[in-house]
């Protein structure tokens, strides 16, 4: 079988014999067509558009009701989240995603990790326990079952992350899916899920299974900065070309050589994952330094109660109690009431 063309992202086939075969996907990009090249992707448009509904109608929801819900979150869904999943699939990298190896980089890069990442920013899982607190303590239920702190567990969702492309990218599954829509559709979802599951679980923003230390969220994230960085110099020293055979049907008559297409790409994946990695490091640190003030006014707020409750109790005392009432009163230092330092500190006069 010989590839003919390229028609919205899918190659159509030719039987063996026919003559030649024939460029018939997109001209050559250029810096105008960045722009003004785009597709319709049906599935990832009904997909977007009812996230944002359903994010739009519990937001309004919650406000309706005097809670406060701040635009930050609503931005980081709509424009990081909804936004570059639009871009990703429906821009011009849709359109060049089966034509171009480092397009098609790039696009996983986007849908792996930073559609997921701003998606979570947007604390999907906390607006449905807001707006609908039935829905909301089903969710609830199932996040903290014990089957959900199984597979949340640091180590898989990492692994998954950085296998997930591997996979894709050292196995047929790249070509086929560029051969069939329908295996492409499938391909958005599986960097999709486990970008999120990950995100999800470290940032800590949304309900989890179990809240891990933040310093192992910074040792899974530098996991996952190292995976990226292997995939793309296993990608770069691999001296095949992955899916050349489809490439080499494809026939593209304009840009770069297959070789340096796909040397190119591998650059992409390994830069561009290292640099989506800072936002998700600055959200980390964020959130902890948020949760170290949270934890200082709880503990202001204790010592702030204890100071009262002491104060009171030396109000309560008379102005000539007699001998022994500061002991009764119990407000000796502590070292003066450890049988380990007392006599150290006993006066001569108690002796």
């Amino acid at each position: 079988m010989r590839i003919r063309g390229y028609r919205s992202g899918v190659a159509t086939l030719l039987p063996a014999g026919v003559p030649g075969p024939v460029y018939l996907g997109p001209p050559e990009l250029t810096a105008a067509r960045v722009f003004s090249s785009w597709t319709l992707d049906v599935p990832v448009l009904v997909v977007v558009l009812l996230a944002g509904g359903l994010y739009l109608a519990g937001m309004r929801r919650v406000r309706r009701a005097g809670q406060p819900w701040p635009a930050a979150r609503a931005v980081a869904f709509y424009l990081g989240g909804l936004g570059v999943l639009v871009i990703a699939t429906m821009s011009f990298l849709g359109v060049y995603q089966g034509v171009l190896f480092y397009i098609r980089s790039v696009q996983t890069i986007l849908l792996l990790l930073v559609v997921p990442l701003f998606t979570a920013l947007g604390r999907p899982l906390t607006l449905v326990t807001a707006a609908a607190p039935r829905a909301g303590r089903r969710l609830d239920a199932v996040v903290h079952s014990r089957t959900a702190r199984m597979l949340t567990f640091p180590a898989i969702p990492t692994l998954v992350i950085v296998l997930v492309p591997f996979v894709l990218y050292f196995s047929p599954w790249y070509a086929a899916s560029m051969r069939s829509g329908t295996v492409r559709e499938l391909t958005y979802l599986a960097l999709l899920a486990p970008g999120f599951v990950f995100f999800w679980m470290f940032l800590r923003v949304d309900p989890v299974p179990r809240a891990y230390p933040y310093l192992v969220a910074l040792w899974v994230s530098a996991g996952e900065v190292v995976g990226d960085a292997v995939l793309g110099l296993a990608i770069l020293a691999d001296q095949s070309l992955i899916a050349g055979a489809y490439y080499h049907a494809l026939a593209r008559p304009w840009g770069p050589s297959l070789r340096s297409d796909q040397v190119i790409g591998g650059g992409a994946l390994w830069v561009l994952g290292d640099i989506v990695g800072l936002p998700f490091l600055a959200a980390q640190f964020i959130q902890m330094i948020r949760e170290d003030e949270t934890e200082a006014a709880d503990v202001d707020a204790e010592l702030d109660a204890v100071e009262a409750a002491e104060s009171a109790a030396a109000a309560a005392v008379p102005d000539d109690p007699g001998p022994g009432a500061e002991e009764r009163a119990g407000n000796r230092p502590w070292w003066e009431k450890d049988p380990r330092f007392a006599d150290r500190f006993r006066s001569a006069g108690d002796s």
